[in-house]
């Protein structure tokens, strides 16, 4: 009995490890896209993102977790034994009551479990209800009314294809994407300023799945051990991020280096599952 339980524990504690981290992370991820930083010594910027961002629908995984799981199949009794462990026995009437009672109260457990997730992610959702048919369209919205996201298209399914453009001064550290009433949208790209006039561009986003997604692996483990093979389909990474500067390159990690531009030097990052690590670059500008 403990080899055919155990799989369906791994699958239970899955769902419980993602329904925490939700809590921490808005869980969007990049698909096709590309991708392109400028950065001037003058101080100004500009940047875009064009092509796929996904959502990732954790109520989706959970609804998934609450079907297929354990707990959604009906009361069944299990086998007693005899005193010595040695047989099984045919169980009394009390037993199988008592294996029911402790069955509806699991039950009942999980259940408010289940409602304390979903409105816990309805909070961390800005107050969008992922079980509402028109919750994708009013995702969509909220982003058509930020400043930049110039076309923003549902295809189902939790993609998204965008194109988003933005310009202006970098007197101030920046992050993409940023979402109205979102407490913790996960960052693709970040501009961090140093005092000392230099800006550190990290990626992480643009990670590789294995490294940038700490969900995927053991997700699909739980759920494939439990036999099923619907398990939702996470999005595939391909596109490349580009730095274009007129200022001093210090570090990079880029496989091949800076490499004349137009206007000045750029970095190009090719970005799918085998890229090695997350794009990163240091770049001193002028001071402001």
């Amino acid at each position: 009995m403990m080899d055919r339980l155990f799989p369906r524990r791994i699958a239970a504690v899955a769902m419980a490890l993602i329904g925490t981290m939700a809590l921490a992370a808005c869980m969007l991820a990049p698909g096709k896209f590309t991708s392109v930083l400028d950065l001037r010594r003058s101080g100004q910027f500009s940047f875009s993102y064009t092509g796929e961002i996904h959502l990732i629908a954790l109520s989706k995984l959970a609804e998934m977790g609450r079907n297929n799981g354990a707990d959604s199949e009906p009361f069944t009794a299990q086998k007693c034994y005899s005193e010595d462990g040695t047989s099984d026995r045919t169980c009394t009437e009390e037993e199988i009551a008592e294996q029911k009672t402790a069955w509806e109260e699991r039950q009942r457990s999980s259940t408010e479990r289940r409602q304390r997730e979903a409105d816990s992610l309805k909070a961390m959702l800005g107050g969008i209800d992922p079980s509402d048919p028109k919750a994708a369209e009013e995702f969509a919205q909220r982003l058509r009314r930020q400043q930049g996201w110039r076309k923003v298209e549902y295809k189902g399914e939790g993609l998204y294809v965008v194109d988003f453009a933005i310009s202006g001064r970098l007197d101030h550290d920046f992050s993409f994407p940023v979402i109205e009433r979102f407490p913790s949208a996960n960052p693709f790209v970040q501009a961090v300023l140093r005092a000392d006039g230099s800006i550190r561009i990290d990626a992480p986003g643009f990670a590789p799945q294995a490294a940038g997604d700490p969900y995927r692996g053991f997700m699909q483990s739980a759920m494939l051990s439990e036999g099923k093979q619907n398990v939702p389909r996470f999005p595939e990474l391909d596109g490349t991020f580009t730095i274009r500067t007129d200022g001093e390159i210090v570090a990079n990690n880029t496989e091949e280096g800076p490499k004349p531009g137009t206007s000045g030097q750029e970095l190009v990052w090719t970005v799918n599952v085998r890229t090695p690590a997350a794009p990163t670059a240091l770049i001193r500008l002028n001071r402001p």
